[in-house]
């Protein structure tokens, strides 16, 4: 798909408080994330969490924040996504203030839980109402770039403000600091963002709904514990969904959505993006810090330099998918990624690594975040009004679950390895490779239909057509 650069890409007042709005939760929630990460060894010291069991404050995020994502997103579509926005801004305000009083492992892990709901009802909320409040196709796509650096700066800023914030103040504040944020936001979402229009007469899946979100829980449990029953079950179970949505008379999916090659292979994209990045932040973080001897605040630098330089792509990645189309930016993003990972190669025990390290992820970063939007555009294109809460719910997933499997995946192959820069080279080596193939497939996955096939697009409406009749 090709946006005309010439179209009209006008934003009434209305509009831009809206996205305003909109584009300030995700913010936050991005800078919630890595802030609390940070913040992590207080947090479990101050609730007297052991250091084994630390882990666990992350996945109890984790666990409903990706297993969820997808059901809420498919009820925003059918109870309305303003309500379930607003939803998600309360619980995350009562989840904070609770996170900040904790004094105990339970109530400290109960706040983390409520957070991840939070989070798995906001984002895909968030996001229908963003791609709907634009209907100019030019405008969307540099709003989901100014959306995707957003995001990416809110990580950036998180990591770099999170240490100087607990070191000077308290890890408490790494939850209250949300509690003003999202106060403004629920005052303002009644007035500046409209209620999206609820399908009639349509109920939602209940089986198919049971069996996709114990699947993914199972799925993302076996993946953090390394639980290969539970990752078996999850698999079973998804299988089920499947067999329930070819069967359904209104599915929680539809098959028709997922065959389309923008959201197949757009989500494919996304997984692909936020694994390896996901898994050569945290084998670079052990580098630098074990053989590097670098400090936790040096080691902050070291990414969040980059990743602020990186904040500009996601605004021209929104006009060069305007000029271009979704297909060219999503491959060179990737590639780009994949490959300025090859450069880390040849990173040795002396600190003269970081000149190799620090330009290669200034590259890395804004290829990175390049592919964060595309893959955004590209499973969000091409769809039918009460299809939008299910798209951006799947985007979600796929962001949530690739954070989530990135880090064991990469802890793992890094492990093979008893000397640890050895482990580190073969983790890299694995990326350069799986981003190669993952691109190939991505070009060769959203080419142009022939001359006489149908398209996705056609598809839908043909079926419109044949339901009417």
């Amino acid at each position: 798909m090709t946006l005309d650069p010439d179209s009209p890409a006008q934003l009434r007042g209305r509009q831009r408080l809206a996205l305003v709005v909109l584009l300030g939760a995700g913010f936050m929630l991005s800078v919630d994330f890595s802030i609390l990460n940070v913040a992590l060894p207080q947090m479990g010291e101050g609730a007297g969490i052991t250091l084994a069991d630390l882990p666990w404050i992350a996945s109890a995020y984790a666990l409903p924040a990706a297993g969820f994502t997808l059901l809420f997103g498919r009820v925003a579509d059918l109870f309305g996504r303003r309500r379930l926005f607003l939803v998600a801004m309360v619980l995350l305000l009562a989840a904070s203030l609770l996170g900040g009083f904790a004094t105990n492992a339970a109530t400290l892990l109960t706040a983390r839980v409520l957070q991840g709901f939070a989070n798995a009802i906001a984002i895909p909320a968030a996001m229908a109402l963003l791609i709907t409040a634009v209907t100019d196709d030019r405008a969307r796509a540099r709003v989901l770039g100014l959306n995707g650096a957003l995001l990416s700066g809110g990580f950036t800023v998180g990591a770099l403000v999170g240490g100087s914030l607990v070191s000077a103040l308290d890890w408490r504040w790494a939850f209250w600091i949300n509690v003003p944020v999202a106060l403004v936001i629920v005052a303002l979402t009644p007035f500046v963002v409209r209620e999206s229009a609820r399908p009639a007469g349509v109920k939602l899946d209940v089986p198919g709904a049971v069996a996709v979100t114990t699947g993914l829980l199972a799925l993302v449990y076996g993946v953090l514990l390394r639980d290969w029953i539970a990752f078996v079950v999850g698999v079973v179970l998804l299988g089920v969904f499947w067999f329930i949505e070819t069967r359904a008379t209104a599915p929680l999916v539809s098959l028709q959505l997922l065959n389309r090659p923008s959201v197949k292979w757009g989500n494919f994209g996304g997984v692909v993006a936020f694994v390896m990045a996901t898994g050569l932040n945290f084998v670079l973080t052990v580098y630098l810090q074990e053989v590097l001897d670098l400090t936790p605040f040096a080691t902050g630098l070291v990414f969040g330099l980059p990743g602020l330089a990186a904040v500009f792509a996601g605004i021209l990645a929104g006009r060069l998918i305007g000029r271009y189309g979704y297909r060219p930016v999503l491959a060179a993003g990737l590639l780009t990624q994949g490959l300025m990972v090859a450069p880390m190669l040849l990173i040795g025990d002396s600190t003269t690594s970081l000149y190799l390290v620090v330009p290669s992820l200034f590259l890395l970063y804004f290829g990175h975040v390049t592919a964060i939007v595309a893959y955004t555009v590209t499973a969000t294109s091409d769809l039918e009004e009460g299809e939008a809460g299910l798209a951006t719910g799947l985007t979600s997933l796929a962001q949530q679950i690739a954070v989530t499997i990135g880090i064991p995946i990469f802890g793992a192959i890094a492990a093979t390895r008893s000397d640890l820069t050895e482990g580190v080279h073969l983790a890299m080596r694995v990326q350069v490779v799986a981003v190669t193939l993952a691109v190939v497939l991505i070009w060769i996955g959203l080419r142009t239909p022939r001359r006489g096939q149908p398209t996705a697009t056609s598809n839908t409406k043909v079926a419109h057509e044949r339901a009417s009749s």
